[in-house]
């Protein structure tokens, strides 16, 4: 490697480098990125795609001066390493290491936090209406994929943007794909705009020509840029209105490793007063053999090894697969079903779906808002639609599930993945918070299963049921520690009773409750455990439970949780309530065990909070 991308000063590299030493710098990113992520698994195929784009931003604009944010966020690797944070890429996503995500907290060069799609341009336009309101002179940029422009709050903002001619500079990269296939027209637009670079090829050519022409050259050359619009219009057709009709100049498309060309056009929007939206074509993967080829597997990947870019496989049946699978089979008997998912499909196990039904499986990008009320449309046709969202996703989703779903009392199945603590991504990808606000709905059922063999019978009871339900499960193995529970009918299992403790273990938690159980029992505690599958509504029949102390523990937050809404109900009854859950803050990225113990929802820590409230009788 000719830099040493730890030690030197790679801002000012950028800045006055030579182009061919900044394709120098561009491989050994390349290099760096592929030799890190191998070892601690991330957000590869992205970044290796953004590597000439993240330079060149360094290169024109004065961070943190000029404020440049990184839609979702998983792309900023080389925006870290550029920004001086290479030497933490050893612990890259682990515990108490760099996060994977722009974080404020780690550098002043990290403008904006971000974590979920589509933000960015919003977030842009509230910058620079502050900054013009404090008369201050910078720039803000907002770097967003072409699968985020799915979501209609970027056109939300681009409208404000366009109408108030607002400075702000939009830099759409884009790759022609976001982690499942770009569907919809506005992908459709984009491919043909993207197969335009002709137009600016022609355009560069025959100025080129006219320029070389002595006397009437040069007067040709500036008729030509007056009609640069019918030109451009006639090669792509009426859709190149779409952003200079909101009143945002466009420049584009761009090839995204030509260094020089995105210098000079990244030197014009800043030098432009008004808003401007960059075209920058780029390739997902880049420079590394395996995640150009497999662009959707590095988009987000565990350690690997770089010669084969293969990954240590795995036996262990996800969540993810037995509901794909199960859905798949219940959708053949049953030609009601109807899969949607936003953008994730492969992430959330349908493509078996996909390939048994396409007719009955709608992809409608990242748009989750727009899933759940197609779904109501759905269900009020009908048909029982199925809603695949990542738990920290559906967020984006409450009012409609309130307003279009519930209270309608349609039958609409949600089936939310990725609950409770995730791991690696931290803060933003946690779905620690779907218990409560699903509760919270009237009537919402909410299923939480603590094994695979019990998401595919809940899926199952969830199809023939009236109304709303959630089945909400965590993101990996559902192969359980515990013995298989008995098939699940619509209610809880006990698995032992215990006359000192009762542990409601709320779905995922029950191995762990299970293990805190028995330590308590080897210290003289009659300590049982029961299967909390129905989280809403509540078993009145708790209000019997024959028990000195009843522990509730879950995966989610405390605040409006199960335990909460337990505490609530059964108040009165003899026994004592100890709630176990996610603390009142924002838990960051690691392990899940590290950050199962972290927040005191582990076996160690289950049987500490019990053994104390015996300790103090």
């Amino acid at each position: 490697m000719k830099y040493d991308l730890i030690n030197d000063d790679l801002i000012n590299i950028c800045k006055t480098a030579t182009v061919q030493e900044l394709e120098e710098l561009s491989e050994d990113i390349r290099q760096f990125l592929v030799e890190k992520v191998s070892r601690t698994g991330g957000h590869l195929a992205s970044n290796l795609g953004i590597v000439e784009l993240s330079i060149c931003l360094m290169r024109v604009f004065d961070s943190p001066r000029d404020r440049i944010i990184y839609d979702v966020g998983h792309q900023s690797y080389v925006h870290k390493i550029l920004t001086g944070r290479a030497a933490g890429f050893d612990t890259l996503r682990q515990y108490k290491g760099l996060s994977g995500f722009p974080k404020h907290r780690e550098s002043v060069h990290d403008a904006y936090d971000t974590g979920h799609s589509s933000t960015s341009v919003s977030a842009a336009y509230g910058m620079a209406v502050g900054r013009d309101i404090s008369g201050d002179d910078y720039n803000v940029i907002a770097v967003i994929g072409d699968g985020s422009f799915t979501n209609g709050v970027v056109f939300e903002a681009l409208n404000n943007i366009g109408a108030n001619q607002t400075k702000v500079i939009t830099i759409l990269n884009d790759n022609g794909m976001s982690i499942s296939r770009n569907v919809g027209a506005l992908s459709k637009y984009l491919n043909k705009v993207r197969s335009s670079q002709k137009y600016g090829q022609a355009k560069s050519s025959v100025k080129s020509a006219l320029d070389s022409f002595p006397v009437f050259g040069r007067p040709l050359s500036r008729g030509l840029r007056n009609s640069k619009q019918k030109i451009k219009y006639s090669v792509i057709g009426e859709e190149g209105h779409l952003i200079e009709d909101l009143g945002i100049k466009y420049f584009g498309p761009v090839d995204g490793y030509d260094i020089r060309n995105m210098t000079e056009i990244l030197k014009a929007a800043s030098e432009y007063d008004g808003p401007t939206l960059i075209h920058v074509i780029t390739k997902k993967g880049k420079g590394y053999e395996w995640s150009e080829k497999y662009p959707r597997k590095f988009h987000g990947i565990g350690p690997f090894d770089t010669q084969t870019g293969e990954t240590a496989s795995s036996s262990s049946l996800t969540y993810s697969k037995v509901f794909g699978e199960t859905l798949t089979s219940l959708a053949d008997r049953n030609d009601k079903i109807i899969a949607i998912a936003a953008a994730m499909g492969t992430a959330t196990g349908l493509m078996p779906f996909y390939e048994a039904h396409e007719d009955r499986y709608f992809d409608v990008g990242i748009a989750e808002e727009h899933a759940v009320v197609f779904a109501a449309g759905l269900a009020k046709s009908g048909y029982t639609p199925v809603v695949a969202i990542y738990s920290t996703f559906l967020q984006r989703s409450f009012d409609y599930l309130i307003q279009d779903v519930a209270l309608q009392n349609l039958h609409v199945i949600f089936a939310v993945d990725r609950a409770g603590l995730v791991g690696a991504d931290g803060e933003t990808h946690h779905g620690v918070f779907d218990l409560s606000y699903f509760s919270m709905i009237p009537g919402m059922t909410v299923l939480a299963p603590a094994d695979g063999y019990q998401l595919a019978e809940m899926l199952e009871f969830a199809a023939d049921m009236d109304g709303p339900v959630a089945i909400r499960y965590p993101r990996g193995s559902c192969e359980g520690k515990h013995l298989r529970l008995r098939r699940f009918r619509g209610g809880n299992s006990v698995i032992s009773e215990g006359k000192d403790v009762t542990i409601l273990a709320v779905g995922a938690m029950l191995d762990e409750c299970i293990e805190a159980a028995e330590k308590l029992r080897a210290n003289g505690i009659d300590a049982g455990v029961t299967n909390v599958a129905v989280v809403k509504p509540l078993n009145t029949r708790w209000s019997e439970l024959d028990t000195r102390l009843v522990v509730t523990v879950e995966d989610n937050v405390l605040r409006g949780g199960f335990g909460e809404s337990f505490t609530a109900v059964f108040k009165d009854t003899p026994y004592d309530i100890i709630n176990i859950g996610i603390p009142d803050r924002f838990v960051e990225h690691g392990d899940i065990p590290s950050l199962r113990r972290e927040c005191g929802i582990d076996a160690e820590s289950i049987y500490e909070r019990t053994i104390g409230y015996f300790a103090g009788k």
